[in-house]
């Protein structure tokens, strides 16, 4: 009898081991963002991207009726790329500065007020994807973020 139990034992002991051996890998594994939400492993990224600003891109915002001052909005860019890209980025600022003025010149001091950040830059990122469309290389940034914005 005094052996079985100790059998049982060594069992119980082995299993919650086991069980605790496993549970600290996932809470490692999780902690690292390895592991996500429906135990997949995430592909980490590990490229390293380079930032580029440009900066006081201003926009002239049209009045509506009756408004006598004028307003503006003005932004911050940053442009995330990889390092095969960065040179190329660099080179086009001027044609990116020219597609966010005309991309957000139609907009009036309430629809600028009215809209968020993430709105804001989602519509500067699609204007990039059809000013790209047709070239075969694509942009040579994977998106445009807005570091500053005013609106006046």
């Amino acid at each position: 009898m005094k052996a079985s139990r100790w059998v049982i034992v060594a069992a119980l002991v082995g299993v919650g081991g086991v069980a605790a051996g496993g549970a600290a890998t996932r809470w490692a594994l999780d902690r690292h963002g390895a592991v996500a939400a429906g135990s997949r492993p995430v592909d980490l990224d590990t490229r390293s991207y380079k930032y580029l600003s440009l900066e006081k891109v201003v926009v002239m915002l049209h009045n509506t009726a009756g408004e006598p001052e004028p307003h503006y909005l003005a932004l911050d860019l940053v442009f995330k790329t990889n390092a095969d890209g960065e040179a190329v980025t660099r080179e086009q600022l001027p044609l990116l500065r020219s597609v966010a003025v005309k991309a957000l010149s139609n907009l009036t001091l309430k629809n600028a007020t009215g809209l968020t950040i993430e709105e804001l830059a989602r519509q500067l990122n699609d204007a990039y994807t059809k000013t790209y469309a047709n070239d075969r290389a694509g942009p040579p940034f994977s998106e445009a973020m807005i570091g500053k914005l005013v609106v006046e």
